[in-house]
């Protein structure tokens, strides 16, 4: 990993630091227009994937707050995070938010930072004088009455990831860390489609996010989701066949489409017993119906970073790791 850091930073360095953001400057995202006069200077970012893509660009000393983090921060990025305060690593309050006094509120959901959202809508913050912004990926997704995470009718990819990284290079006037950053992600997806892209086999995966109780239905990633991206990634294919982004699905069902492959989310959060990877697996071997399923039986099971199945800068991390796995199983 320090590898990987060091030519990063090699490319930051090499990149023409002749790019620079002209103020006032205009972003579309997500049907809002919000206009900088400068660069921010008392950030408070909504969710995980916001913070990190926020300190890969180096910018943690505009970051005065987070909340909503599923999954303890990369580790590479643990010292820069220290600096910055946590409000929640669930959903936070708009006093708690406000409180903080911030010049601009980027969000990684529309849970966090929508029309439904418990925390605030944009135009409250709009009215404040307070910039917003909302991931565009979970842009792209059509929503239905009480769905929050909506439904994708596309398959997802970086091209969402890309956007959002470029957009917070020109808001904080950082394009040439920004570019550093992209051509980093879209070597490892290169290098990851150039050795599973040949694969004949492909295999169909479940993705198993968790589940409230071991009785109750699996929230798993749907066809069109992050999850489906990595198994495209994996030259394979995702055994759920529902565009609704997180699906709740029956074991009855998951049996029915007897995966090849049954991935796993290790979560921090401790919501539920079945955050852990460690209780998924105890799971899927005790259970008498669901312990018959090739996958269990062949040992087909692999853990992956459960951030990595939101549409999130640690989809390529937890595609990376899926694709050690499936190395060492013999099924790259």
């Amino acid at each position: 990993m320090k590898k990987v850091i060091c030519a990063l930073g090699l490319a930051v360095a090499s990149v023409s630091s002749a790019l620079a953001t002209t103020y006032p400057l205009t972003i579309e995202n997500c049907g809002y227009k919000e206009t900088f006069t400068k660069a921010p200077e008392r950030v408070v970012a909504l969710g995980q994937n916001t913070v990190e893509i926020l300190l890969l660009l180096g910018l943690e000393d505009k970051v005065k707050a987070s909340a909503f983090w599923p999954t303890k921060v990369l580790p590479q990025l643990a010292e820069q995070n220290a600096k910055i305060k946590t409000l929640t690593v669930e959903i936070p309050t708009l006093e708690s938010v406000l409180a903080q006094n911030p010049d601009f509120v980027p969000a990684q959901t529309p849970l966090l930072l929508g029309p439904e959202s418990k925390v605030a809508k944009r135009d409250d913050l709009m009215t404040l004088g307070v910039n917003s912004y909302v991931s565009p990926g979970m842009c792209a997704t059509k929503k239905a009455t009480g769905d929050m995470y909506g439904s994708r009718q596309k398959l997802w990819d970086m091209t969402y990831l890309y956007q959002e990284i470029e957009d917070f290079a020109k808001i904080f006037n950082v394009e040439d860390r920004g570019q550093a950053v992209i051509a980093d992600f879209k070597k490892r997806e290169a290098d990851l489609r150039k050795e599973f892209g040949k694969s004949k086999k492909d295999l169909s995966f479940v993705f198993w996010f968790s589940s409230s109780s071991p009785s109750a239905d699996a929230y798993v990633g749907g066809k069109n989701s992050p999850s489906g991206f990595i198994a495209s990634l994996m030259g394979g294919h995702n055994a759920i066949t529902s565009e609704t982004e997180w699906p709740t699905v029956g074991w009855e069902s998951i049996i029915a489409a007897n995966p090849d492959v049954i991935v796993v989310s290790s979560l921090d959060r401790n919501r539920w017993a079945l955050d852990n990877a460690e209780e998924k697996i105890k799971f899927l071997k005790s259970d008498p119906a669901v312990s018959q399923l090739d996958a269990v039986k062949k040992g087909h099971i692999v853990v992956m970073d459960g951030q990595a199945m939101n549409p999130t800068i640690r989809t390529i991390y937890g595609a990376e790791q899926v694709g050690e796995q499936l190395r060492k199983l013999g099924l790259n």
